[in-house]
């Protein structure tokens, strides 16, 4: 050993050793530095650091061979030291600087990841301490425009309202709910409110740690102007405290003020709040109440008819076709950019006008584009572009955007449920179980996952045990009179396909007429179900008394609603049943016309698979078969399994064509 740090020292390895450590020091402080100015990725300077720890025992080689002379760079010359030593001395060289490489990356490499800013964040419901109850919206409204101004900074990930919203009033770990939410950063506060006089303490934490990283609090007599600069003053310093870059658009968006009226503010939250519940008809009532008022009380509030017409837009959707919803959404949505041309949110509930309005996809993705790029980590708009691609047959880019959308909105099983839809069509069988699974673990007794996992089951496997599952799962779903009417036509329709008429026929008598009166068009099915269920035990005459009777009150809903395909569609099987060939092609033309492939790649397979059925009935097999062999060649729910177990196709079942299709499409599955 004595001569081996002789030859070290004779050969100056000592210097250079010192000097490599203090070069590389400098060089992994500049680095440390610059990089993220740059924007330049973390494994960039991890990189760096490795390749200067490779460096270290290839510079103490050279160092050991090499002198630098008057006369240039030499070979050191060697002693007259026996070549057994010379060679122990080099193996000792090299094993001393891997050792002191690897010992200084095991230190140093996991420190540089650690100090890396992730820039993920979720702000928890604030806690009203104030002694008046009604106090929470106000402290709703802080949180909520704190949330709403830190989402359009597009160098943040920031999780939805929704999926925040669930953990108010809960004890908070907040390591599991940064691990449940998948964000690094956690802001939690609360509001105490007296009168004018307002004290606002927020924490901003790391979830990794619990570590706090950033608090502050406000403590001042304010109007609605001051709470707004508040919750400005609030969303800046938290982008600062995470290294977030804002842009000048994003700066001007942060410091407007959206109404200068206090009253209509509250009013406002209250009414945003409330419109949350999307399924809950009385909510959504109260809501558009609350947004007039806002209005009424400040007409230049643009945001409030912003977030009002989305509302019309999705009472429209879903609850009240038949009124004016629509009118009201566009005009809204409309006064709104008038009041603000670049308000986000306005271009967001224009894009839902034309959507749900007027099924313009077009125009309708262009505004929801607008929106997005004021709007980086809002999930609904990227849920909202989702829809319109997998429409326009775009289904790459579809599930992308619904997956970012899930990404921004962990806790709520509405993207997850779109997200599976879109598998579901692919045939992407495992991605889809994977994802409804994600969602029942939210939300257990969602019947709408649960209707996904029963048709999964048939359409990949023919397997109906799932259904039952979910019939014992139903026993205790807290569901409306709606809802329940929809599981009654999901029960029915599984009972047709695994040919059980006489249950079938037994359920559709259970109900009494009036029971269907909350969901348009389920009274035509019904009387439909019972139609099949009867032709299936044998009993002609009253078959076709209850299909007359189903065809007449379809017939009815169409002077309404002229343009509902789905509607057109049942109408052409129902006169195919009857006889009466003519008619029913000439409405499942009509229907097609209404919503073709063309235009829906998303519900227009559904029309196509349904005009098979026409063609089936009425016994034009070569076009049903032709139909068909399409679905099955291109996105839809059509698989070989449900060809197999569905009645539908019974008609033609023993076609040698329709028995091809199983042998060209199972060697490609």
């Amino acid at each position: 050993m004595i001569g081996f740090f002789e030859e070290v020292k004779r050969r100056k390895v000592y210097r250079v050793a010192a000097a490599y450590i203090i070069a590389a020091g400098g060089i992994i402080q500049l680095a440390s530095a610059t990089f993220p100015a740059w924007e330049l990725p973390s494994w960039a300077l991890r990189l760096v650091i490795l390749l200067v720890l490779v460096g270290f025992p290839i510079a103490l080689i050279l160092a050991w061979a090499f002198d630098i002379t008057a006369q240039g760079i030499r070979a050191t010359p060697d002693t007259a030291a026996p070549r057994t030593p010379r060679r122990r001395n080099i193996i000792m060289l090299i094993a001393t600087g891997v050792v002191i490489s690897a010992a200084t990356g095991f230190f140093l490499l996991p420190r540089v990841a650690a100090h890396k800013v992730d820039k993920s964040i979720a702000v928890l419901p604030f806690e009203n301490l104030s002694d008046e109850k009604e106090n929470a919206y106000f402290a709703d409204g802080i949180q909520d425009d704190v949330l709403t101004n830190l989402s359009k900074i597009s160098d943040l990930r920031v999780i939805s309202r929704t999926s925040v919203m669930q953990y108010r009033g809960r004890p908070t770990n907040l390591r599991e709910i940064g691990k449940a939410l998948g964000v690094s950063n956690i802001l939690e506060g609360s509001v105490r409110r007296s009168g004018n006089k307002v004290r606002v303490n927020v924490q901003l934490i790391d979830a990794n740690t619990d570590e706090h990283v950033w608090a502050t609090d406000y403590d001042r007599e304010v109007d609605v102007t001051d709470v707004f600069a508040i919750q400005s003053d609030l969303a800046r310093e938290i982008g600062n405290a995470l290294q977030a870059k804002l842009s000048p658009a994003e700066k001007s968006q942060m410091t407007r003020k959206p109404t200068e009226n206090g009253e209509a503010y509250l009013a406002f939250v209250q009414a945003h709040d409330l419109s949350c519940a999307m399924e809950d008809l009385t909510k959504l009532k109260q809501s558009e109440q609350l947004y007039q008022r806002a209005i009424e009380l400040d007409p230049n509030f643009a945001l409030a008819l912003a977030r009002y017409s989305q509302l019309e837009s999705w009472m429209l959707r879903t609850h009240d076709a038949s009124s004016d919803h629509r009118g009201k959404a566009r005009t809204l949505a409309e006064r709104a950019l008038q009041l603000q041309p670049d308000l986000p949110e306005a271009h967001l509930a224009l894009g839902f006008s034309y959507y749900y309005g007027d099924n313009n996809y077009e125009a309708a993705l262009k505004e929801f584009e607008i929106a997005q790029r004021a709007l980086p980590n809002e999930s609904e708009v990227y849920l909202a572009i989702g829809a319109i691609q997998r429409r326009q047959g775009k289904w790459a880019e579809s599930t992308a955007n619904l997956e970012k959308a899930a990404s921004l909105n962990p806790k709520d099983t509405w993207p997850l449920q779109n997200l599976a839809l879109n598998y579901q069509m692919q045939r992407k069988f495992d991605a889809a179980n994977k994802t409804v699974d994600r969602a029942l673990q939210i939300n257990p007794l969602g019947m709408g996952l649960w209707e996904i996992k029963v048709k999964l089951a048939i359409a990949e496997k023919g397997d109906f045990s799932v259904y039952e599952q979910a019939v014992e799962k139903g026993k205790s779903f807290p569901i409306s009179d709606e809802e329940r009417l929809k599981m009654v036509g999901n029960e029915a329709n599984l009972l047709l396909l695994q040919r059980k008429y006489q249950q079938l026929l037994q359920l559709g008598q259970q109900f009494t007429d009036d029971s269907f009166a909350a969901v348009p068009g389920s009274l035509a099915m019904k009387y439909f179900a019972i139609g099949i269920a009867q032709k299936g035990l044998g009993d002609d005459t009253a078959a076709r008394t209850a299909l007359v009777k189903a065809k007449n009150i379809l017939e009815d809903q169409l002077k309404q609603k002229a343009d509902d395909g789905e509607l057109r569609v049942q109408l052409a099987k129902l006169l195919a049943w009857l006889g009466e060939k003519d008619a029913a092609i000439a409405e499942a033309q009509r229907a097609i016309d209404l919503r073709p492939e063309t235009k829906d790649a998303f519900e227009g397979p559904q029309i196509t698979e349904q005009v098979a059925q026409v063609y089936a009935i009425l016994g034009d097999n070569a076009r049903a078969i032709e139909l068909l062999d399409g679905l099955l060649s291109r996105p839809s729910e059509v698989t070989l399994q449900t060809l197999k177990v569905n009645p539908a196709w019974d008609p033609i079942r023993n076609d040698p064509a329709f028995q091809a299709l199983f042998a060209k499409y199972a060697r490609k599955a």
